[in-house]
């Protein structure tokens, strides 16, 4: 079965690198127009370049905003628009682990993780809704991850953020269902992306990063851990009109690590 999203634009936040740039390039690949939103313009640029040659027969756009603050939401929508279209695809994607002993966690470091991850989602869905509804085709993405589900000790604030955003999912899939629009989420577990290896830059001095990654593998019923690709194949599924009866759910690609469904 081919996916194809010939005619779309998708803007992805967090998308110049890890998941979000191999959702963005492949969206591209399948046909789509592509803006992905980030802070470092030079990886955007990196990423731009990738997209345009994924796909020369479409607009792409990189666009450096801080998602945490409104105006620059506002004004990375519009820039999107301008160059690709409205938006026919949302992928909330943004954020990075934070987890902390709750005690140590200030009022500043819960205050930056909603608004990073929970109110990006919330004003980026506000602005991409009604065009959606308005022609009764959208597709929302929620990344998340497992801990959403089950939050293990010294997992906040992003267990708690990541919850709030699938609830999110299920009421806005729920609400919006009847024009067309579908709302789910993702659930990474162990995926090996740009935060692992900064994490193993960090931390980790005697062993190489393949031997690092393959330790933290054995952890997870399928033995090894997963790749950005394998992440972004599900996104492509669902923003496709294959998956044009699933809505409402947040599904987990984790090798089989959460213990939960």
């Amino acid at each position: 079965m081919e996916l194809r999203l010939d005619g779309r634009t998708a803007l992805i936040t967090g998308g110049s690198r890890g998941l979000g740039r191999a959702m963005a390039e492949t969206f591209a690949a399948a046909g789509a127009s592509v803006a992905v939103v980030a802070r470092d313009q030079a990886v955007l640029d990196e990423t731009l370049a990738a997209l345009d040659a994924a796909n020369p027969n479409v607009a792409h756009a990189a666009i450096s905003a801080d998602v945490r603050v409104a105006d620059e939401i506002s004004r990375a929508h519009a820039d999107a628009v301008a160059t690709c279209g409205a938006i026919d695809i949302l992928v909330n994607n943004c954020g990075t682990s934070n987890a902390q002993p709750f005690l140590d966690i200030t009022d500043e470091s819960w205050q930056d993780d909603f608004d990073l991850k929970l109110f990006s989602a919330i004003r980026l869905c506000r602005l991409c809704l009604p065009h959606m509804r308005s022609q009764g085709w959208g597709r929302i993405l929620n990344s998340l991850n497992t801990e959403a589900k089950s939050p293990r000790a010294r997992t906040c604030p992003t267990s708690a953020t990541r919850a709030a955003g699938m609830a999110m999912t299920k009421a806005l899939a729920s609400e919006f269902a009847a024009d067309g629009v579908l709302v789910n989420a993702l659930s990474t577990g162990l995926l090996v992306t740009h935060q692992w290896q900064a994490r193993w830059e960090r931390t980790v001095a005697d062993q190489s990063f393949e031997e690092y990654t393959a330790a933290v593998g054995e952890r997870i019923p399928l033995g090894r851990m997963g790749d950005a690709q394998e992440f972004a194949n599900l996104a492509l599924f669902l923003a496709s009109d294959a998956a044009s009866y699933i809505t409402g759910t947040a599904i987990n690609v984790d090798g089989g690590y959460s213990p939960v469904v």
